[in-house]
């Protein structure tokens, strides 16, 4: 059987989230999904809101398994799929929830969708000079292949294993930093270090160790602004506050380096144990001369948010005051080498999961244009 054109419009139902407004909210306190939630086939679920929704609003701005999740603003068109069976999850007003008709697979559609979003086929239906935005009216004229449904389902099960791969790889990089994090509080949060019971400790510091300020341990360098035009995708990660938001052709730092964040997701802290672009300037950076895995991990138990000012943003002479506790070298070398391996684990599973986004994203457009039968 041959396959069909349709607007999206006619093959799919839209519905935009819920306006955040204190004021004029009601009902229950629910976590909801914002335009920084939502990345390019995956949702980051640490750092979730909550609004008031009101019961008779929970299936108006409410996602079931298998609804289709995509940026209104901010990058407009970078999307995920919901697979969550029982959750409770809601959406606010700068995201599109997509749900396809019958006769059509929300898989399907959604590699469609992602597919077109991640070549760029979408930007000539963004409005805004300055702020992009992709509006429902525009959203729904984008035109799709639709093939026979059985075929839907062939092209969605070949694509899926993919990311089920990499969705698996990703499980086991956050249970090796799981265990490096415990393994940090073990030792520099409880004090239960290897020949702890033979060292003093006055005033929470054992013997031999030091609390030191930031800045005297390395100097916080300022990110660069990236303009649009400078924007070329490679292989390097580019950092913002909110960790990877894409990646360059060209690799100005030398790893590994640890990332802060300076503003927007304030003292957030970010690991890059390869060489990477030259952060954004939403972020500061330490430079590989300077890092660690011990100060890594000791910056992300350091409280940066200053509460004297009324403008959220992170001062670097205020950042630099912070104190970090400093072990005594057996221990930090031990740390180190015990710490090193989880990463070079962590390390492997994420060049597997290049590998095999590459060979994804590769495969796709072939699958989505009928160039290869399934």
């Amino acid at each position: 059987m041959s396959w069909s054109k349709a607007a999206l419009g006619e093959v799919a139902e839209f519905r935009l989230g819920k306006m955040l407004d204190r004021r004029k909210n009601r009902g229950s306190l629910r976590p909801y999904l914002a335009n920084v939630n939502v990345r390019w086939g995956r949702f980051d679920l640490e750092n979730l809101r909550e609004m008031r929704f009101e019961d008779h609003e929970v299936e108006k701005y409410g996602l079931t398994y298998g609804d289709i999740v995509m940026c209104e603003g901010g990058e407009p068109g970078r999307c995920a799929l919901w697979k969550v069976q029982q959750s409770g999850m809601m959406i606010q007003k700068a995201l599109h929830r997509i749900r396809a008709v019958d006769g059509v697979s929300n898989v399907f559609l959604f590699y469609n969708l992602f597919y077109r979003g991640r070549a760029g086929l979408l930007a000539p239906l963004f409005t805004g000079a300055t702020i992009r935005h992709l509006p429902r009216e525009q959203l729904a004229k984008v035109r799709v292949d639709v093939p026979p449904i059985p075929t839907q389902r062939r092209i969605a099960s070949i694509v899926s294993a993919y990311d089920d791969l990499i969705e698996n790889n990703r499980r086991k990089i956050q249970l090796l930093e799981r265990a490096a994090r415990l393994l940090y509080r073990e030792w520099f949060v409880h004090l239960r270090f290897p020949g702890h019971e033979q060292v003093a400790v006055v005033d929470g510091v054992p013997t031999g160790w030091n609390k030191t300020k930031l800045g005297e341990i390395s100097q916080l360098k300022y990110g660069k602004a990236l303009r649009r035009a400078d924007r070329i995708p490679g292989k390097y990660p580019v950092y913002g506050s909110s960790g990877v938001i894409g990646t360059h052709q060209e690799g100005f730092v030398q790893g590994p380096g640890i990332i802060v964040g300076r503003k927007g997701n304030v003292g957030s802290i970010h690991w890059c144990g390869a060489d990477f672009y030259h952060p954004i300037d939403t972020v500061y950076y330490i430079p590989a001369e300077r890092c660690s895995f011990h100060l890594f991990h000791a910056l992300r138990k350091t409280q940066f948010i200053n509460t004297d000012v009324a403008v959220p943003g992170l001062n670097r002479d205020f950042a630099s005051s912070r104190r970090v506790l400093i072990p005594e070298d057996r221990i930090l070398r031990l740390f180190e080498r015990q710490v090193a391996k989880v990463y070079r684990q962590v390390e492997c599973l994420a060049q597997q999961n290049e590998q095999l986004t590459q060979a994804r994203d590769l495969l796709l457009p072939r699958l989505m244009n009928g160039e290869i039968t399934v």
